[in-house]
């Protein structure tokens, strides 16, 4: 089982008002999702799956923090914020019609996504004095984890259904690539940010 960190990152004011603002505008294009799938790109996407699980997504720190972690550790504004992005991000992509606009913005997605829960998790339960190798292997693990679930979740939610499901194995193998390298270049960057002192306990 992770551990949970002692310390958390110091967070400047702006990450608190960034986390504010993500979450408020991430419940806004999930409600606009429900009420204008069209609109929002989300047609035979799992807008209800996501109207779901992204609210639980997003706000499952601040609950854990209350009711678990509150007398050990000061509220993880950043790791709460990088979380937030991952879910905000995706539904702002639909939104924008990103996915179908431009080649390469699924593939950063994945990439930088699948980094960034990475990063938070290990915010979240490792000590800032961890080593290198230590970073990496809980990068690894959530990034294979997120990544696998990820794309289970993409195909029961709408891929099953469709007509060309057998020809998503390449894009489904490239996506396993994508999470994992990101996740890992996620958890370089963490100890190289805590080694340098830019990321210090509070």
């Amino acid at each position: 089982m992770a551990e949970i960190a002692i310390a958390t990152p110091a967070t400047p004011p702006v990450a608190k008002t960034a986390n504010a603002i993500a979450k408020a505008a991430l419940v806004m294009l999930l409600a606009l999702a429900l009420l204008y799938p069209d609109q929002s790109h989300l047609r035979d996407k799992a807008a209800g799956m996501r109207a779901v699980g992204y609210p639980i997504v997003s706000f499952a720190v601040p609950l854990l923090w209350w009711t678990l972690w509150r007398d050990r550790m000061s509220f993880p504004w950043l790791p709460d914020l990088l979380i937030t992005i991952t879910c905000f991000t995706d539904i702002l992509g639909n939104r924008m019609d990103l996915y179908d606009t431009i080649v390469w913005f699924d593939d950063w997605i994945h990439f930088m996504n699948t980094g960034l829960l990475a990063a938070a998790i290990i915010l979240l339960s490792l000590p800032h004095t961890s080593g290198l190798g230590r970073c990496v292997e809980r990068a690894l693990a959530v990034g294979a984890t997120g990544a696998i679930a990820w794309e289970l979740a993409e195909y029961f939610a709408f891929i099953s259904r469709t007509s060309q499901r057998s020809f998503v194995y390449g894009d489904t193998l490239g996506d396993l690539a994508l999470g994992v390298s990101g996740a890992l270049v996620a958890g370089i960057l963490v100890h190289r940010l805590w080694r340098r002192g830019l990321l210090v306990a509070t």
